[in-house]
């Protein structure tokens, strides 16, 4: 995809904010300081659209960020920051939820982990919670320009196990800082668009996606 128009859109603190305008959705979610805003900006080709900041947990809010007037990119809070008061906690998990249980959104769950890190408990958490509610999900190793290659293909191999997934599906590994593995998720996320258009175009674009109750992320 060509970006030709960036803009940031909304920051929802509740429900009532969320866009329904029928765009496609790509959410982009993981622990706090994976790298997620470094990310989005290097995707958007548009340095400091999304906020970076050194303090983890900064993200209060879901932001909604147009791109070329089609679609939504979605920051969504990171989790396991510790010194996060609770009742914080407790919001963002409220908000996160309402987010992603509601029918059809988002179309695709960009879920980030580093690259230098073994998956943790609620990076599993994470996985399946996206799979109970049914929600299309692609996994992301963040910050891979850290590590050799032998380095990189243990950690994609590692995070693959972890997670059970299996060979081809392992995780894309990306850099904000040098490019790499971009394109391996612009592929993704412009299949997932297509498809949404195709969908639509034939006129059977479900109003919404069945989720199944149940399951929860601890932010």
């Amino acid at each position: 995809m060509k970006i030709t128009a960036c803009r940031f859109h909304v920051s929802a603190a509740r429900p009532e904010d969320f866009p329904r305008d029928g765009r496609p959705q790509i959410a982009f979610m993981g622990r706090s300081n994976v790298g997620k805003s470094s990310l989005l900006n290097r995707l958007l080709g548009a340095h400091g659209l999304a906020r970076t900041s050194k303090e983890p947990g900064r993200t209060r809010a879901i932001n909604f960020f147009a791109v070329n007037e089609r679609l939504y990119f979605v920051d969504l809070p990171g989790y396991g920051y510790a010194r996060v008061p609770d009742a914080m906690r407790e919001q963002w998990k409220d908000l996160v939820e309402a987010y992603v249980a509601e029918p059809g959104r988002p179309d695709l769950a960009v879920q980030l982990m580093d690259a230098r890190r073994e998956p943790g408990v609620m990076d599993r958490e994470l996985r399946d919670w996206l799979q109970d509610k049914d929600v299309r999900h692609e996994i992301v190793l963040t910050k891979v320009d850290k590590l050799s290659g032998n380095e990189r293909t243990r950690a994609l191999a590692s995070a693959g196990r972890w997670l059970g997934l299996k060979d081809p599906m392992l995780p894309i590994a990306v850099s904000a800082a040098t490019g790499d593995g971009l394109s391996a998720l612009w592929r993704v996320i412009d299949e997932v668009c297509e498809n949404k258009t195709l969908r639509a175009a034939r006129g059977d674009e479900p109003r919404g996606r069945a989720v199944t109750q149940g399951g929860s992320i601890t932010p």
